[in-house]
């Protein structure tokens, strides 16, 4: 821990409300420009992200200042260096800034700014609790493969997705489907009423699936193809072979 500075929890870091994120991020053209359409400021924003890569958090206060300090994990390289990155908080006039100083790409704007920026907003909106959390510790991506042997897809994130319950589009996007009679869509062909296609009924797939006999010769048997389905299938090159193991 640098000198003077106190180790950061629940009940001394910050207010960074919406306002105040809004301003800093609309200001600065790194995380707002027309080239990367926001995707870098969403990516980055991700709780799955910053709640388990963000460790030893610590602060100091100098008149309106706050000055916080944390060490991010890197995403790609758990055992890797960690890097520093620190937030000003001017609590009076309610502005925000942030810098990351060891990613080479701090100077266009990295994630891990925004990552620490968007951690300290989303502790602020917490409702208050009478226990205290501390945040000067170790996370959880440096954890892995020493204290922690592996982490599960559901130890990532604490986020549990919506999906929207109102199927319009996807009613229309089925109906048009329909309309333009396509046959190579995945989504049209678990439809209940989906019909496919006279030479796709003929595939190799398709007849396994249609007859399931174990033996070939009674699948042979069982098999009828006139001249004009022998004609399509010439005609379209549809593979339909069937060999005895």
């Amino acid at each position: 821990m640098e000198l003077g500075f106190t180790k950061a929890n629940s009940s001394n870091l910050p207010r960074v409300d919406l306002l105040m994120m809004g301003e800093f991020l609309a200001s600065n053209k790194d995380f707002c420009s027309v080239e990367s359409r926001n995707v870098k400021t969403a990516v980055s924003s991700r709780p799955s992200y910053g709640d388990d890569a963000i460790s030893y958090v610590q602060l100091k206060r100098d008149g309106n200042l706050c000055v916080v300090k944390s060490k991010i994990c890197p995403e790609h390289k758990v055992h890797g260096k960690l890097y520093r990155v620190t937030l000003v908080v001017d609590e009076v006039n309610e502005t925000v800034s942030v810098d990351c100083h060891d990613c080479v790409a701090s100077q266009g704007g990295c994630k891990h700014a925004v990552a620490f920026l968007m951690w300290v907003h989303r502790r602020s909106a917490e409702p208050s609790v009478t226990s205290v959390a501390c945040y000067w510790m170790k996370s959880k991506l440096s954890k892995v493969g020493t204290t922690i042997k592996y982490l599960t897809a559901k130890d990532l994130s604490n986020a549990k997705p919506s999906l929207p319950s109102n199927s319009v589009v996807l009613d229309k996007f089925i109906e048009e489907g329909r309309k333009r009679q396509l046959h190579n869509c995945e989504l049209i062909k678990f439809q209940e009423d989906y019909v496919p296609d006279i030479v796709i009924t003929f595939s190799m797939h398709k007849l396994v699936f249609k007859y399931k006999e174990k033996s070939c010769d009674t699948c042979l048997e069982k098999l009828v193809l006139t001249d004009a389905d022998v004609k399509l299938i010439e005609d379209n090159k549809v593979k339909v072979v069937f060999g005895t193991n």
